[in-house]
């Protein structure tokens, strides 16, 4: 529970913040490092406040920050002297300043703010469940894409590449590519998916 508070706080603050410092101006990217910087810290935001609205985005955001790869590239960030120039002109700005003052007014009614982790909450389970079942239909579409025999030729091929097998294992770790391994224990509960599951491994060892 405390993760999903610290979750609502991010996302209030990032809305509050991306709301007052939102620009109409079109950026070139690649041109100056420090002007990247800040324009990855506004999408950052951007991203977040978006979340706010979206449950599946929600859902991701609360996996991501669970990733400590993803969540030291965040502390990078916050650490750079852009993100702290950047905080420093939010933190001082007078609609940043009422707009947080009443975000923190409005947190402190017990009755406002159990509302508000409900309606996060909620957002949270929809946000799993949409993230779940869309991790099931890749996979279902991937066992159904491996019945082309051309598909199996290939990914058996490309499995004795080193190379690809490193990539492999460095992927079966990112916490991201765990739904996906879920999804698959969940569906080999079928009986007619585990012997599809059986008959594929057979074609793709054959194949290799």
């Amino acid at each position: 529970m405390k993760l999903l508070s610290a979750l609502f706080s991010t996302t209030l603050f990032a809305a509050i913040a991306f709301s007052v410092d939102a620009k109409d101006e079109t950026y070139v990217y690649g041109k100056d490092p420090k002007k990247d910087a800040e324009y990855d810290i506004s999408m950052g935001m951007a991203g977040i406040q978006q979340a706010v609205k979206d449950p599946k985005m929600l859902a991701q955001l609360f996996q991501d920050m669970q990733d400590p790869q993803l969540m030291a590239e965040a502390k990078k960030m916050m650490e750079s002297p852009e993100w702290k120039k950047k905080m420093k002109h939010l933190t001082n700005d007078k609609a940043f300043k009422q707009s947080a003052q009443a975000a923190a007014k409005a947190m402190e009614d017990p009755n406002e703010a159990a509302k508000l982790q409900a309606k996060m909450e909620h957002m949270m389970k929809k946000g799993a469940a949409e993230l779940k079942n869309e991790a099931k239909n890749t996979m279902a579409e991937a066992m159904q894409a491996m019945n082309d025999p051309n598909v199996m030729a290939q990914a058996a091929q490309m499995m004795k590449d080193p190379s690809f097998q490193q990539q492999l294992a460095q992927m079966a770790k990112d916490p991201s590519f765990q739904k996906y391994i879920g999804a698959m224990h969940e569906m080999m509960q079928d009986p007619s998916t585990k012997q599809q599951m059986d008959r594929m491994a057979d074609s793709f060892r054959s194949a290799l």
